[in-house]
């Protein structure tokens, strides 16, 4: 079944009035667009503030330009119409079969929508799920969609997401229409707004986790769809949940990022009142690995319904002060660098109204450990006699067809749901004990595994140069290339993570891979061919650290030998066989460690 006709009566009444209710009927002209009292294309000036929500970002502009500042043109292209009021641009687009040119481009992104040319002559569209949790009638409503009106086949994304590919000019709005009409309300997906909110994988199922990050990533979705001043930041920004599972929302790579913990009796807080004993979360801020640095802890314990409204102030303090004269520094890492982490607590708190509990981190105790591949495989859930199961999807890609198939296995035999985590991968809950060797062969079927080698296990890559513009490198193709090559020839008995990304944004997050991969271009003759850069001995978490570059301008045909013996030098040279590779690569000096991989190594 595809479309309308793959959801039950109850199903399409609910969506009906969910969609009715938000004012995201199919082709309607967003409600909120009347509040500006300014016709649509009306630059706005100086004092010339429209009386909305988003009039924060009009006087944050004006103070900037006020100290001599300039906006970038996509500053003045927001200021000039609010992007999310281009509904009738993109309807008009859609009608005369063509695709967005200028400030359209990232104007069109705040629907989700993204013109990918040169590298393809198509639209990307980026979904939201809340946690990463997708109900089953939402996932056949993607595969339809992406059958329908796309290339066939879905992508997991490392901010366990969908997006969609090779979308004609003609087909933006149906596709639009029928995401929404799915329940799949992805405003804000891509551009300068916050991002789909991660959580916990395993949430309510883990057992060990801390606390269930569902309700808390459900909450700050429907908080970002439903305040209009949480778009148009001066640029993207990440919220993660974690909630101490198995499995790491890699929350410390996050803008904001909340980490379960818990605290012991006898604590006392900043003023030396007893902190109540409990599970609360804490706040870092500033994480963007792409330009080497987590996310720094502020200080603060939170209770869980503290969550969404701090986020929220934090935020606030962010579209204030962020920079938009300069693209390059407009993310929250370098407002912390220019004021301080304490002042940005501080702004935190007035924006609140109110003033947060302190605790010292060593006060809490540690979060349980994390399995680095625990992502993927059977595994036992706190429920008695269900298990999770982490299904490895090829470079993070699913046919529409083996979408469909999850989805069925999932109501057949699990919980109803798929779960994507920032892996690339999915998994399925609530699958009884007696199923599993049934769901197993049922996932062989769709020519899929859950079981992996520790190479592919922690295999990550960006789109690349098949679908992004900015990307030197074919990541993806060249990530399944390494897998073949490397599984037949070293006998790795350790989970290592490899990230290939294919440029300085990096989406794939190379920084933070065991080893980190960056495309790049090197001469050769009269052509510029595909190579990358090597990092070594990133990590999250407990092994939390930015990997250090070992080798420049490798050909990418040259890359899966390099990794070979690099993997292989480990195999000979660790201290002990519990030392991970990244405790390897720290401790080996960089220039040693090179010596040794550009030699022979062989193990056993």
């Amino acid at each position: 079944m595809s479309g309308a006709d793959a959801f039950t009566e109850e199903q399409k009444q609910y969506l009906h009035g969910f969609v009715a209710g938000s004012g995201m009927l199919p082709g309607a002209v967003p409600t909120f667009a009347g509040t500006l009292g300014v016709e649509p294309g009306r630059s706005r000036h100086g004092d010339d503030v429209p009386p909305g929500p988003e009039a924060i970002h009009y006087r944050a502009q004006d103070r900037q330009v006020g100290t001599g500042g300039k906006l970038t043109p996509e500053e003045q292209a927001k200021r000039k119409r609010f992007p999310l009021d281009q509904w009738d641009d993109l309807c008009r687009h859609a009608a005369e079969e063509r695709f967005p040119k200028g400030t359209d481009v990232i104007a069109f992104k705040y629907q989700g929508l993204f013109y990918t040319a040169p590298a393809q002559d198509a639209y990307m569209c980026r979904l939201r799920f809340p946690g990463g949790i997708v109900p089953t009638f939402q996932a056949r409503a993607v595969a339809d969609v992406a059958e329908l009106y796309g290339g066939g086949y879905a992508d997991v994304t490392t901010r366990a997401n969908f997006q969609l590919r090779e979308i004609r000019a003609a087909d933006a709005v149906v596709v639009l229409e029928a995401l929404h009409g799915a329940g799949v309300v992805n405003r804000g997906a891509g551009a300068d707004n916050v991002r789909n909110v991660t959580g916990s994988p395993t949430a309510g199922v883990d057992p060990q986790e801390l606390v269930d990050t569902r309700p808390l990533s459900r909450a700050m979705h429907h908080h970002i769809l439903n305040h209009r001043e949480l778009y148009g930041l001066p640029r993207k920004f990440n919220i993660a949940f974690d909630g101490g599972g198995a499995v790491s929302a890699v929350e410390d790579t996050n803008d904001i990022g909340f980490a379960a913990v818990r605290v012991g009796d006898g604590k006392a807080d900043g003023e030396g009142k007893p902190v109540p004993p409990g599970v609360y979360f804490r706040m870092a801020l500033g994480g963007i690995t792409g330009h080497k640095d987590f996310a720094r802890d502020a200080g603060v314990l939170l209770s869980a319904d503290e969550c969404v409204p701090v986020a929220a102030a934090a935020l606030r303090v962010f579209i204030e002060h962020g920079d938009r004269t300069d693209r390059r520094k407009a993310r929250l890492k370098y407002v912390l660098d220019a004021r301080g982490i304490d002042w940005y607590v501080r702004e935190t708190e007035a924006a609140l109204g109110r003033t947060l509990r302190r605790l010292k981190a060593e006060d809490c105790e540690p979060r349980p450990a994390v399995a680095k591949h625990g992502h993927l495989g059977f595994h036992p859930q706190r429920q008695p006699g269900l298990y999770y199961v982490g299904v490895l999807l090829p470079v993070g890609r699913l046919t529409s067809a083996q979408l469909r198939g999850l989805a069925d296995l999932a109501d057949r035999h699990g919980g109803g749901t798929l779960r994507l985590t920032v892996w690339q991968n999915l998994l399925l809950s609530d699958i009884r004990e007696a199923d599993r060797d049934l769901v197993r062969d049922e996932i062989l079927r769709l020519g899929l595994h859950c079981d992996a080698s520790n190479v592919r296990g922690g295999l990550v890559a960006c789109t690349g140069a098949a679908g992004c513009k900015y990307a030197m490198a074919h990541t993806k193709q060249h990530a399944a290339a390494l897998a073949e090559y490397i599984d037949p020839r070293v006998p790795l008995d350790t989970p290592v993570n490899i990230h290939f990304t294919g440029c300085p944004h990096s989406c794939a997050q190379h920084y933070m891979g065991d080893i980190g991969l960056l495309g790049t271009r090197v001469e050769a003759g009269e052509e510029m061919i595909e190579a990358y850069h090597v990092f070594v001995g990133g990590g999250y978490g407990a092994e939390q650290g930015i990997g250090r570059e070992l080798f420049r301008n490798v050909l990418a045909a040259e890359v899966p030998g390099v990794v070979e013996r690099l993997l292989l030098t480990y195999l000979e040279n660790r201290a002990t066989a519990a030392e991970t590779f990244r405790e390897f690569t720290s401790r080996i000096p960089a220039e040693h460690l090179k010596q040794l991989s550009e030699q022979p190594a062989a193990v056993g």
